[in-house]
């Protein structure tokens, strides 16, 4: 967890807290478990959502496009509840805090720009240059930092700054939540609080396979069980 919050804090362009996480655990003398951290789909993410709007599919880029919960730190949550489980009850864990005190430490004190976010975003810019939020995230004044240069991400550092204050379930349930709700309701984008709410990681088997010398493990896709929870309820793309 420490790993995955600081990678989104020094390699922005390929890592994010914004996205879906996905887990394998091993551990001697135990089967592999598997994490599922898969946002689900926003309830108003329908075909008459878009198509109210004028669309006949749904946008690669901006508020339209972010239609699903963005599930990784339930998949935080759910691997600190894994290791709970396992441990004993007189065993020490680290605090959610000092999980997240090297990331929150980079996003305030700044992080070298690398060359492959210098490159990507180079390549990027013409389609995300106009989407909110981010030139005064990745940008200095409309133009791509340079490589070495150091970047603060204060917003990252105070969101992780509140979980690590308030607990991760914060992210779904609390006011980074209700922020992340607003934001996207005011953009126009699909998503609302109930589908943060509704966010939860989930464990189970991983698919495996033998061969010769060994067992190879791999996550099951998280589509079709999504499906059969939506279906009930809403119609799909």
């Amino acid at each position: 967890m420490a790993a995955a919050a600081t990678i989104a804090v020094v390699y922005p362009h390929m890592n994010s807290i914004g996205g879906d996480g996905f887990w394998i655990i091993s551990e001697p003398g135990r089967e592999p478990v598997a994490i599922d951290a898969c946002g689900r789909a926003a309830g108003l993410a329908t075909p008459s959502f878009y198509t109210g709007r004028g669309l006949h599919a749904i946008p690669g880029r901006g508020p339209l496009a972010a239609n699903t919960v963005a599930g990784a730190i339930s998949g935080w949550q759910e691997a600190l509840a894994h290791s709970a489980r396992l441990s004993a009850p007189s065993a020490s864990r680290l605090p959610v805090s000092r999980l997240l005190h090297d990331a929150i430490w980079y996003a305030r004190n700044g992080v070298p720009v690398t060359h492959s976010q210098a490159n990507f975003t180079t390549r990027f810019l013409p389609e995300l240059a106009q989407q909110p939020g981010f030139a005064t995230q990745f940008l200095n004044r409309d133009h791509v930092p340079e490589v070495n240069t150091l970047r603060k991400y204060p917003a990252l550092g105070d969101t992780l700054q509140a979980l690590a204050d308030n607990g991760l379930d914060h992210f779904y349930r609390g006011s980074v939540a209700s922020a992340i709700a607003a934001e996207h309701q005011r953009l126009g984008g699909p998503l609302r609080l109930s589908d943060l709410q509704a966010q939860r990681a989930s464990s189970g088997k991983p698919l495996a396979i033998k061969i010769s010398m060994a067992t190879l493990y791999n996550m099951t896709p998280p589509t079709r069980r999504r499906w059969r929870r939506a279906a009930s309820r809403r119609s799909s793309f």
